[in-house]
């Protein structure tokens, strides 16, 4: 028997397991999911926006491969960190493990101001409206009226477009209560989209772009001087000598071309506004009171060579919530090793490199192998290579003695796993908590409130 570690349950883990059974020759494998959470999914649970309800529902798919038999489910298991299990550990217990960790860190802008109240990481925004438990329970200036969100990607896209939505139009999701209210009493009216490079070279797909555009009591602005700064939109795209575009630049270029063509309303306090903006560099951020009280800017512009210069402007933007999303990081796990310039662990297709050579029974897949790059379908590929590696290795890797009963062996250390079944007590407890609220499933939001679920004790709607 081939018994296999995959550490982490989101997308890039699950289809790690899914690919490990399909392509396997050996007889007979087995291969545990472990996650630091006592919930399954990763970021299709933590990440994706609660209502994006299409990429939501991939959760059915991820369900349907951990309920495999040969898969077990073995949350509320750390590996790394302080009291964390080793990988020397899981070597121990396991023919082969598989890490499959994301990109956790945020990027910084590395700006003064930055640490100003007022100022946060998009990811601690959707930590914080998705449940995660590890989120921060309060803070965010949702009295404020303006809001400035640093990035152009599909994560920028999903704040702004959380800060403008109403609460009624969230409640048919499964955002925390704390959340909940706290977004229904916002006062923000302005929200801010900024790039410091041009609207070609944004990274939000068109499908987001366009549900900004159709956000009831929201009004989309976009500046275009700004999009005539472009070469891309400068330019005839029909004229011979202009390479052509991809399609999605295109396709976006359409769209803001659009709303920059429209008429400007008269200023209304029960409309939401979203300034989409371009060519500006963020360079300080503004204090008034001890707290955020804006951005000042860079004005910056085509550089001839794909990127940006500095033109000598500024331009200062009022906000008292600012959300940077201007990219993540992988992290370093202790025992693996590391490389900070590309924030990897370095790898030949998917075997963890240890001074240049492949260290046998230990890989990687998803973001910590390859940066946080791609789609969630992304991971597919990414899983089968490491997976053939894994199993191109396994007539050496099952001749290794290790521990015939590894969920036991930690359990003598003192951890408590949650297992699937505890994972299915969790959802009865969030379906019950969401109709003791008049809603679908609400999510619960704490560790306790989690773990006593698991352990069918039932949730602590307080907390929710």
């Amino acid at each position: 028997m081939l018994r296999v570690a995959v550490v982490g349950s989101g997308p890039s883990g699950v289809y790690t397991a899914q690919a490990l059974l399909e392509q396997s020759r050996v007889p007979d494998v087995r291969v545990h999911v472990l996650d630091r959470l006592p919930t399954p999914y990763g970021l299709v649970r933590y990440g994706v926006a609660p209502d994006h309800g299409k990429i939501k529902s991939l959760q059915s798919s991820l369900r349907a491969v951990l309920e495999d038999e040969r898969i077990t489910f073995v949350g509320h298991v750390e590996v790394g960190g302080e009291g964390g299990l080793s990988p020397a550990r899981l070597k121990e217990l396991y023919h082969a493990v598989v890490y499959c960790v994301g990109a956790a860190a945020d990027r910084p802008l590395a700006v003064p101001g930055e640490g100003l109240p007022g100022s946060f990481s998009a990811t601690e925004f959707v930590s914080w409206y998705s449940a995660h438990p590890d989120a921060a329970t309060a803070g965010f200036a949702l009295r404020a009226r303006s809001a400035v969100v640093v990035g152009v990607g599909n994560v920028a896209v999903d704040v702004a477009r959380i800060l403008a939505r109403g609460a009624a139009e969230l409640r048919g999701t499964d955002v925390p209560r704390a959340a909940l209210d706290a977004l229904g009493a916002s006062r923000v009216r302005e929200v801010q989209m900024v790039g410091r490079r041009g609207p070609s070279q944004a990274r939000f797909t068109t499908k987001e772009l366009r549900e900004l555009g159709a956000l009831p009591g929201a009004r989309i602005t976009v500046d275009g001087a700004e999009l005539a700064l472009d070469p891309a939109c400068a330019t005839d795209p029909a004229a011979p000598e202009v390479p052509p575009l991809p399609a999605v630049v295109r396709r976006n270029l359409d769209v803001l071309r659009g709303w920059a063509a429209r008429p400007s309303a008269p200023a209304d306090d029960t409309v939401r506004r979203i300034r989409l903006r371009f060519y500006l560099r963020p360079v300080e951020l503004l204090e008034r009171d001890g707290r955020v009280a804006g951005v000042r800017f860079a004005r910056t512009a085509p550089d001839g060579a794909g990127g940006v210069r500095d033109t000598g402007a500024h331009e200062d933007i009022e906000a008292q919530l600012v959300l940077r999303a201007v990219g993540y990081r992988g992290t370093p796990l202790p025992g693996l090793p590391f490389d900070p310039v590309t924030g990897t662990v370095p790898h030949e297709g998917g075997r963890v490199l240890r001074d240049g050579a492949a260290s046998p029974g230990e890989y990687v897949a998803g973001w910590i192998k390859r940066g946080p790059t791609g789609v969630i379908g992304s991971n597919r590929s990414c899983a089968k290579e490491t997976a053939a590696s894994l199993l191109a290795d396994a007539p050496l890797l099952v001749g290794r003695e290790v521990s015939p009963d590894p969920l036991g062996a930690l359990r003598a250390e003192g951890l408590r796993p949650v297992e699937w079944d505890g994972w299915l007590s969790i959802e009865r407890a969030e379906s019950a908590l969401g109709r003791s609220l008049g809603r679908g499933q609400v999510k619960i939001p704490d560790w306790p409130g989690l773990l006593d679920a698991a352990r069918g004790q039932g949730s602590r709607p307080g907390g929710a």
